[in-house]
């Protein structure tokens, strides 16, 4: 039988609060009826921590420092695999790229508000994973070409 490479899909998330507590979410024109954090696709050979930096700088115009992941989650129909993260606010303001998101902004969200803001139930899941994770799950990124090189750790 001859092997064939996955066609699966990688995606991250991030969790960013302010000093109020409010979580920054936003909704993008191919979801529109639903809040989310922001994230987006992994590119080939990127580490999931530079990713998650990259894609919230695309999407919000915020620069942050990703410091656990929260959570990992299979979509088995689509075939992608997202990986959530909390992070520290580093700097920026909210300036949105309006040809992929609608709109961002701090929200004040907990379990009595939640379905007001987000419609889908997994993104419902990550958001009050993340909003309530007391350790982070390791994560590593290494080169392993020729030698083995640890580039990133989070604990």
């Amino acid at each position: 039988m001859e092997y064939s490479l996955p066609t699966q899909c990688i995606s991250v998330a991030a969790l960013l609060t302010n000093e109020s507590g409010e979580v920054l979410l936003l909704r993008t024109h191919r979801r529109s009826d639903t809040w989310e954090m922001p994230g987006g696709n992994v590119e080939r050979g990127e580490p999931l921590d530079k990713a998650i930096k990259r894609e919230f700088l695309e999407e919000t115009g915020i620069i942050i420092e990703p410091i656990g992941i929260t959570g990992v989650y299979m979509n088995i129909t689509k075939q992608v695999l997202t990986i959530c993260f909390r992070a520290q606010y580093v700097s920026g303001e909210i300036n949105v790229q309006e040809d992929e998101i609608v709109e961002a902004k701090y929200i004040k969200i907990d379990e009595s508000n939640i379905y007001e803001y987000i419609t889908k139930p997994q993104q419902r899941s990550r958001l009050l994973d993340a909003m309530h994770a007391k350790s982070f799950v390791p994560f590593e990124a290494w080169e392993a070409d020729p030698s083995y090189k640890l580039i990133n750790r989070l604990d």
